[in-house]
């Protein structure tokens, strides 16, 4: 009886371990939800432009894509070898590459930099008359239409532009839209220093 007695007791007892327990268990889903919001606001916080590319200094994937419907020459990894340029992965669906059309358009006419289009996922002739009506900048376009070559340049999201030195090497990348102040402070200082490193001088 007295046994008895004294388990029915120790199930619960006001013992200050016990009540730490109670405590912790209690505490366990507000910790776990402040971790996840930790995680969640430093992934928000970071710019998925800064996210780190495992292709940076590394050559260009190997690929030979045909020309999009009725436009300039294809794309090949042997024509990103010989000058520094600019490689634009759009898509005539991503309305965010219409955003940044216009730069690629200003680069061209000033020829400040030779500009290559890789064409992801889209139907021929969508492709097609997105060029026609918002203006062609590329040098040379291939028309990526499984996302294959895409996914070697490792490619998340349209639109995403590579700065490529001479020697066919990749040396930054842009993710999402091009804009005035990254062309100006990131892409056209790098193409000029990489200009200055093919020809022999200082970086």
């Amino acid at each position: 009886m007295t046994q008895i007695a004294t388990n029915e007791t120790s199930k619960t007892d006001g013992s200050p371990l016990s009540a730490m327990r109670r405590r912790l268990l209690m505490a366990l889903p507000a910790v776990g939800f402040a971790g996840l919001a930790a995680v969640f606001a430093w992934g928000i916080s970071r710019d998925p432009n800064q996210l780190p590319s495992a292709l940076i200094g590394k050559e260009v994937p190997r690929f030979d894509l045909p020309p999009v419907e009725g436009g300039t020459p294809g794309l090949a990894s042997k024509d990103l070898y010989g000058e520094v340029s600019l490689v634009n992965v759009f898509a005539s669906w991503c309305v965010a590459c219409r955003v940044e059309h216009p730069l690629f358009m200003n680069l061209a006419r000033d020829k400040s930099v030779p500009i290559h289009g890789l064409n992801y996922k889209d139907r021929p002739q969508d492709a097609a008359q997105w060029l026609n009506t918002l203006g062609d900048p590329y040098t040379r376009t291939g028309a990526d239409r499984d996302g294959r070559v895409a996914i070697d340049w490792g490619v998340y999201g349209v639109p995403e532009t590579f700065v490529v030195g001479a020697d066919g090497r990749i040396a930054h990348k842009h993710m999402g839209p091009l804009t005035e102040q990254a062309l100006r402070e990131t892409i056209l200082p790098l193409v000029e220093r990489l200009r200055q490193q093919a020809k022999g001088g200082t970086s």
